[in-house]
């Protein structure tokens, strides 16, 4: 009978998931018995983790694992080329929390617009009216950069249209004709596009090709004043670099759900700016993006374990041609 183990913490109807389905067992935190997960493993058929780390040394006595599957997209701390040389799938929840991120990213785009903060903490302080000008900005008629078109950056354009930006997309994977059919502008040359942009969102995956390139190049190319966005992976951005633009002026703001380290041990310089805002990794944790991507691994693991993947959820779909364990 396959046992599945859950390593972190779901939300409850991911586990009812599991419980309804026949033919398993698994355990979770709130059952798991004693000895270290590494112990665990070696009776398990599936793995389903949220923040904890999967390497050689975890994998090193779990010959019988078949499928490993994220709570979440990004898979930055599973080892996948170690999964694919034991035949182990690397799974993610492809759709369950694409609209929570989406949602939050243009969330941070309008706190920056409308300088949300330091207005709420000037009425804290007894301030009633603002001196001068305003410093705030209109979403509408904005030029915005997508950087990247998947399953995140496509809802991202969507809820821009609907604010009346001008929505331009860089995404060298995706045909310009297809951006294009969708009725954005395709932006080939990437450049070209950061200049022009009052705003750039980027959502893109963090991998040996993408760590480090928001780097002072990319952020020196950007547009005097725009406003950068990341709610993908802290481990794309230079954050000396992005200090200095903010410091400098160069980038009137930047909205950050992500940093380089995770969870935060000590808070990076940047930080302490009064144009950047950050939020702790909490894009995809609302009740519904919670829930669904419960949902959603505990479902992959089920169906991967009885021979039904979905394929859309594989990371490294080629071990599916491999010989069987």
């Amino acid at each position: 009978m396959p046992h599945i183990i859950v390593a972190d913490p779901i939300h409850p109807d991911g586990l009812a998931r599991l419980e309804a389905a026949p033919g398993i067992t698994f355990e979770h935190p709130g059952n798991a018995p004693a000895g270290t997960l590494a112990e665990r493993l070696r009776h398990a058929d599936g793995l389903i983790v949220r923040g904890t780390p999967v390497d050689e040394a975890l994998l090193k006595g779990a010959e019988r694992l078949r499928v490993v599957c994220r709570h979440g997209v990004g898979y930055d701390l599973c080892d996948v080329p170690a999964l694919s040389r034991r035949g182990i799938a690397m799974m993610i929840t492809p759709e369950a929390n694409a609209a929570s991120v989406a949602e939050h990213a243009l969330m941070l785009m309008l706190t920056l617009a409308r300088r949300v903060v330091p207005l709420s903490e000037g009425v804290r302080r007894g301030e009633w009216r603002v001196k001068g000008q305003s410093e705030t900005f209109e979403l509408g008629g904005r030029a915005i950069l997508i950087v990247g078109f998947g399953r995140i950056g496509t809802r991202v354009a969507r809820l821009c249209t609907a604010f009346n930006m001008r929505v331009m997309v860089h995404d060298p994977f995706i045909p310009a004709g297809t951006i294009r059919g969708a009725g954005y502008e395709a932006v080939v040359d990437r450049d070209e596009g950061l200049a022009r942009a009052d705003i750039v969102t980027v959502h893109i995956p963090a991998n040996d090709k993408t760590r480090g390139s928001i780097d002072s190049a990319f952020l020196a190319k950007m547009k005097p004043g725009a406003v950068l966005i990341n709610t993908a992976r802290g481990t794309l951005v230079d954050e000396a670099a992005l200090e200095q633009a903010l410091r400098s002026g160069h980038l009137a703001a930047a909205g950050v759900d992500v940093l380089k380290v995770e969870p935060m041990v000590k808070p990076p310089p940047m930080v302490a700016l009064d144009n950047l805002i950050v939020t702790p990794h909490v894009a995809a944790s609302t009740a519904e993006g919670l829930r669904r991507m419960a949902m959603d691994a505990a479902g992959n693991v089920v169906d991967y374990l009885a021979g039904t993947p979905d394929r859309d959820a594989i990371v490294n779909v080629e071990i599916l041609q491999a010989p069987k364990r």
